[in-house]
């Protein structure tokens, strides 16, 4: 599955990245795990690395989505508009379940999980899906999306 432009290769690139942050948000108590909370590294805690990459990737994802932003916009056009409400509701319920709003506590942390499982689920069934050939061709046959070799 070989891309034939810069912005898309610059949008997959950006798309793994946010991945990596994602998952990087979510396996947050794992250098606790790992990592004595005395470390120092060039007289530099381990949260100030972790800051500093984190940041550093996230200017990148800005980046690399800006350069590729009418890439980005066909792809998102070509979403259905049920799946972004879908996922919307089930951020919102999330966040609730987060914050034990309207749900009680307990009961609050299995609902978010369980969201954003869904949330997760959804984002892995649609790439899995995903044909970037056919998308390509799609978007330079119907488009004035001019692709760059």
């Amino acid at each position: 599955m070989q891309s034939s432009s810069k912005q898309s290769r610059y949008f997959w690139l950006a798309s793994i990245l946010v991945f990596f942050a994602i998952i990087r948000r979510e396996l947050n108590y794992l250098p606790e795990l790992f990592i004595s909370s005395d470390f120092l590294f060039l007289g530099h805690s381990y949260d100030w690395w972790e800051d500093g990459v984190l940041t550093t990737v996230y200017l990148l994802i800005i980046a690399l989505l800006t350069y590729s932003w009418r890439y980005l916009w066909a792809a998102l056009k070509e979403v259905d508009v049920s799946l972004y409400i879908i996922v919307a509701v089930l951020a919102l319920i999330q966040y609730m379940g987060e914050n034990a709003i309207v749900l009680p506590y307990a009961f609050g942390g299995l609902v978010e999980e369980l969201a954003e499982t869904a949330i997760y689920g959804i984002a892995l069934i649609y790439l899995w899906q995903f044909k970037l050939v056919d998308f390509e061709n799609q978007l330079a046959n119907t488009q004035r999306f001019e692709l760059e070799i």
